[in-house]
């Protein structure tokens, strides 16, 4: 009879073992709080987003937390208390949802870094999904989902040229407010 106790024992130790808490942390203070939350023994994890910046001498890789203010982290021995976090230096509170701390399974952590495997991978061309002259629509409600061309594209802003009162005219708008159309 003991041997199953042990066995359920082991299977809360893995399941605990296998869920990450997220901290929120001061601003730009991801690194700071990474570091000293290792030297505490806690596993830590900043998923970092891969965009390309232009320069003089050309586009430059850079990468910047894919969730700023936030990072992943989970003890790093069985039984180790995450109340040392919220002291922490660089770190802000442990996320909650009432008196309890938000908690990630394994598996959404793992795909985060899957996607970011990719993402480091990919060249500046296959980041970006919109090219000049492709069609688009632009997704704010005031412009009634109005469509025009892609005019120019930068790491920031895209810039769409639309018919406007029977006249052509460009306006700059964010990556995320614009959608490929058919």
């Amino acid at each position: 009879m003991s041997g199953i106790n042990n066995l359920d024992h082991r299977d809360v130790e893995n399941q605990t073992l296998d869920r990450w808490y997220l901290t929120y942390t001061k601003p730009r203070q991801e690194a700071v709080a990474h570091a000293n939350l290792e030297q505490q023994g806690f596993e830590v994890y900043l998923p970092l987003f891969k965009k390309f910046k232009k320069t003089e001498q050309g586009p430059v890789a850079l990468f910047e937390p894919m969730f700023p203010r936030y990072l992943f982290f989970r003890p790093g021995r069985l039984g180790q208390s995450i109340s040392a976090v919220r002291s922490t230096k660089g770190v802000t509170t442990i996320v909650r949802f009432g008196f309890e701390p938000a908690l990630l399974q394994g598996d959404v952590v793992q795909r985060i870094r899957q996607m970011e495997q990719v993402r480091e991978q990919a060249t500046i061309e296959e980041l970006n999904h919109l090219k000049v002259g492709q069609k688009v629509r632009l997704k704010h409600t005031a412009l009634g989902a109005i469509e025009g061309l892609v005019h120019n594209v930068s790491s920031k802003r895209v810039a769409v040229l639309l018919e406007i009162l029977g006249r052509p005219t460009v306006v700059q708008v964010d990556h995320h407010q614009v959608e490929t159309s058919v």
